[in-house]
């Protein structure tokens, strides 16, 4: 949505639309996130995940002003709780510096308190931009300021294939100026260009345009434990673990979110569903899509140990209690409860690596594929960056197809 907000300010004197499987906006990843305003301390400097999040940040904080949006400035701590942690806490700090990241501060463990009261570590990295919002709203506003710019949406539109232009009995084109169709069982859009952000979905739509189905999509679902208000007072804002270069996700943190609630978590768990936001929710086809995947079976295999613990640890969650207490020991028990989750669309590639970076693809081999570029990959801090990487994207549609 902000891409498609962005083309449509560019360029006035087209006609956009968007088509959106769901009967709303945001209704997987946007509106499942954590909420988190990232500030770009994690990303390797000189990156382009690293620029467009320090980026995105700025034009976050100045759009949601402009929009009248609400959000809180809550800030985040990235805790060191023992002397190992330290070195990589130290370059994560230095990343941070070289990357632009405002106002970041390294911090002794006596100066935490500062900031969270109930909190511990040796160690601490301050960033007071660091914010929350509901990513789901700010998605709604991206959408009202496309419609306003002229932009259509079509709600309840789950693409399934994308055709070229039948020719009339003459031979000619019965539409020139739109040549592709984009199909919807009973309904279609007809187009000049197409771009997907297909999220879950997103090899999926770029099969049917001739494109190589990697980087595969392969969800994982990451659950969260609620810490129950009234002990909402231990944290004040996002507290984050420093990440563990064994593992291929961060780890557990703390959350704060608009409505007062706070998340713990996630977890990460290989979902038996795209779009699988429960145990209980399972397509067969899906998952075995999944589970034959050669580049998942590598990744299984290398983690394996780390997978085994995630179940458990989903299917126990007070098992995670040891883990929270490292950084805020009044925590018990007795104060967490199932929380939500959400599903992310993780993109692999056949070796088991996870594509970290952006991936555009478009099969210029037919004319068809020559019109369809798709956008394949759009990593954390997808959301925080979304201002900024609509702008790349934007930039990359004039390249593109000569807007």
């Amino acid at each position: 949505m902000a891409t498609a907000r962005e083309l449509a300010l560019k360029h006035p004197n087209l006609k956009f639309a968007v088509v959106e499987k769901e009967n709303r906006l945001a209704l997987h990843q946007s509106g499942h996130n954590s909420g988190v305003i990232h500030a770009g301390i994690y990303y390797k400097p000189g990156s382009l995940k690293a620029k467009l999040c320090v980026e995105g940040l700025h034009l976050a904080y100045k759009y949601l002003d402009e929009e009248g949006i609400p959000y809180k400035k809550c800030g985040k701590l990235i805790v060191a709780v023992n002397e190992k942690e330290v070195g990589r806490l130290l370059d994560l700090y230095d990343r941070a510096i070289h990357n632009g990241v405002p106002d970041v501060e390294l911090i002794e463990g006596n100066e935490i308190k500062k900031y969270e009261p109930y909190c511990k570590g040796v160690k601490a990295i301050w960033s007071p931009h660091t914010g929350i919002v509901d990513w789901g709203l700010v998605t709604e506003h991206y959408g009202k300021n496309f419609r306003d710019a002229g932009g259509s949406i079509y709600l309840d539109f789950n693409v399934t294939d994308f055709q070229l232009v039948e020719k009339d009995q003459n031979g000619k084109d019965t539409d020139a100026e739109y040549p592709v169709r984009v199909i919807s069982n009973e309904k279609a859009v007809r187009c000049k260009y197409v771009l997907t952000c297909g999220g879950l979905q997103a090899d999926k739509l770029a099969k049917l345009s001739g494109c190589s189905e990697d980087p595969r999509i392969v969800p994982f679902r990451g659950e969260y434990l609620l810490l129950k208000p009234e002990k909402a007072h231990l944290v004040r804002g996002n507290i984050y673990p420093v990440p563990d270069p064994r593992f291929p996700f961060l780890g557990v943190h703390f959350t704060p979110r608009m409505n007062g609630d706070v998340w713990l978590g996630p977890n990460a768990i290989f979902a038996l569903k795209r779009e699988g936001y429960r145990w209980r929710d399972i397509d067969l086809h899906e998952m075995w899509e999944s589970v034959t995947y050669r580049g998942f079976q590598k990744l299984a295999l290398q983690y394996l140990g780390f997978g085994i613990n995630e179940v458990i640890r989903s299917a126990f969650p007070r098992l995670q209690i040891a883990t929270l207490q490292k950084y805020i020991p009044d925590i018990s028990s007795s104060d967490i409860t199932r929380g939500p989750a959400g599903v992310r669309a993780q993109a692999m590639n056949a070796d088991g690596s996870l594509e970290d970076d952006f991936v555009f693809h478009r099969e210029t081999g037919s004319s068809l594929g020559f019109r369809i570029l798709h956008c394949r990959n759009a990593p954390s801090p997808g959301a925080t960056s979304s201002l900024s990487i609509a702008k790349m994207i934007a930039d990359k549609c004039k390249t593109e197809f000569l807007l």
